[in-house]
């Protein structure tokens, strides 16, 4: 199966989050698409139907395959700690994300992209491979002839977030991860627990 690249409101409206940002769509019409709206009738969802949907859920909102993510799983699950939140931490660590998250990008799409292009560095060195997973101590950084791109000054002019585990020095355009993400650091409305479960059948 090959990545999203369809109507993102759509999407959002039939998990009835802003997965991908803030949505006037959503915002107007929050309930699943389709001719019907809220008129139809839906039949009440079995257990594994929502776990399911909260797996989709979290490849949609942070762009990976199926496969990609039963290979996070295996990761997570071999791991020290609690699955969920190990499962998280993996994928908050994806350089993609991270690139987001430090807001050299305006979406995780837009991160993608700018790693894909060969415009950021790990440690000094072009690292094109968005699913690349950081650990602490890493410098995430923009390449020197990419900073006057206009989609990173753009992003970073207008980004006013921060993370605990991340540190930004904008005198660099580099960001360092200084610690592995708490679960209580990701914004993300995931219910992790149900994935372990879809998983553990």
């Amino acid at each position: 199966m090959a990545r999203y690249t369809g109507p993102q409101s759509k999407i959002a409206r039939k998990f009835r989050e802003p997965i991908f940002g803030p949505d006037k769509a959503l915002e107007k019409k929050n309930y699943p698409p389709g001719m019907h709206g809220l008129a139809k009738k839906r039949a009440k969802q079995s257990e594994y139907a929502i776990q399911l949907q909260e797996k989709q859920k979290v490849k949609y909102a942070y762009g990976i395959l199926e496969k990609q993510f039963a290979n996070i799983f295996d990761r997570a699950s071999r791991a020290r700690g609690v699955t969920g939140e190990v499962l998280i931490q993996l994928i908050e660590l994806r350089l993609d994300n991270t690139v987001y998250r430090l807001g050299i990008a305006p979406t995780r799409m837009a991160a993608r992209q700018l790693v894909s292009h060969r415009h950021i560095t790990v440690n000094g060195n072009v690292v094109n491979i968005p699913s690349y997973t950081l650990k602490v101590g890493d410098v995430v950084a923009v390449r020197e002839k990419s900073k006057s791109l206009e989609i990173i000054s753009n992003a970073l002019a207008s980004n006013s977030s921060s993370f605990p585990w991340l540190d930004w020095n904008a005198d660099k355009a580099e960001g360092k991860v200084i610690a592995i993400p708490a679960r209580s650091e990701v914004p993300e409305n995931i219910k992790e627990q149900l994935i372990v479960e879809l998983y553990s059948r």
